[in-house]
């Protein structure tokens, strides 16, 4: 990735650390979940998260220190912390110290639970800062889950459009001058939302979903040849714009090619593999005449049939071999 894409990221609070993967800031996850810091004397504005996991440190509690991943936040929940509350006070504080001298990132203790006085000390001493949160442990650890996995998540910045075309999120790509733009700004006044032209940053969140956005410095901006730049949220209203979406579809512009056979039926599935991840994807050619947004809806439109389970060329394939009594194939057809 390169520098002004990191910059991008840096800006939004993630950042890339050559050689450790992303990173983002202990202060902006506290800021996010509102967090209260009850170890002010514990600088954590140059502290950073590298996981996206937590652990509930019940078994370091009782001594068993074995397979403890430092590098986790270590969440306290009402079990925990009654667990601490029974313990002899010499066995508490040493297991306690051990657990602060692994020197993890950070303690959150959850539904506003009391902390113990040698926390504190503890604290200070191997500088780890120690936060609350009213949250219950269980929405706690989910929420931050979720946030931490979209923050970290391995990213790149791909050349195109994305739009949410009926709910489903298309990664329009081609050539430079193709026509995405020109396609994205039909598709927008035609009601469907826009979320990035030109540079679409790319997360993998997991092995099955990939959320796309637009670096913070041009967002909602559109490039027109001839025109210039327009601002999509000035011009058509915050209802035409959204900030972030999944990537369900991607859609390859390319120009007419007569000596090249296209795929009229759509019974053989493409994909485009993006950070590991296979999306579903069409090729359009390009020719005058042709009403390319129409054809970008009826993809969407399409993918979101063929999730619910309807497949037109299944259906047409079938309709055809029972009238011609499994004589005529859908080719002869069309």
């Amino acid at each position: 990735m390169n520098a002004a894409a990191n910059a991008n990221l840096a800006a939004s609070g993630a950042y890339n650390t050559p050689g450790t993967g992303y990173t983002v800031p202990l202060s902006v996850m506290a800021k996010e979940f509102e967090l209260d810091l009850l170890t002010p004397a514990v600088d954590i504005e140059s502290k950073v998260l590298t996981r996206a996991n937590i652990n509930r440190p019940a078994l370091q509690m009782a001594g068993f220190f074995d397979y403890f991943d430092t590098s986790r936040l270590q969440v306290i929940g009402m079990v925990e912390h009654t667990y601490l509350t029974r313990l002899e006070e010499g066995f508490r504080s040493e297991n306690l110290r051990r657990i602060f001298q692994h020197r993890i990132p950070a303690i959150i203790i959850c539904r506003k639970l009391g902390i113990f006085p040698e926390m504190l000390d503890y604290a200070e001493r191997y500088d780890v800062p120690v936060f609350s949160t009213t949250s219950t442990t269980t929405d706690f650890i989910s929420e931050i889950i979720r946030w931490m996995k979209v923050q970290l998540a391995p990213r790149i910045t791909m050349h195109g459009c994305l739009l949410d075309i009926y709910g489903v999120g298309t990664l329009i790509c081609g050539e430079s001058g193709v026509g995405k733009s020109e396609m994205a700004l039909e598709l927008i006044k035609r009601g469907h939302r826009f979320i990035a032209d030109d540079a679409v940053e790319v997360r993998r969140v997991s092995s099955e979903t990939l959320i796309g956005s637009c670096p913070a410095n041009i967002r909602y901006f559109l490039e027109l040849r001839g025109i210039g730049i327009i601002d999509v949220m000035q011009m058509f209203g915050v209802q035409s714009i959204k900030p972030t979406q999944n990537i369900d579809l991607i859609i390859n512009l390319e120009l007419w090619d007569g000596t090249r056979t296209y795929d009229r039926l759509g019974q053989v599935e493409e994909f485009t593999e993006i950070l590991g991840n296979k999306i579903n994807s069409h090729s359009i050619p390009i020719r005058p005449g042709r009403s390319l947004s129409i054809l970008c809806e009826s993809a969407a439109i399409n993918h979101r049939q063929k999730k619910l389970g309807y497949n037109a060329a299944d259906a047409l394939t079938e309709r055809v071999l029972k009238n011609s009594g499994g004589v005529m194939k859908v080719h002869d057809v069309y």
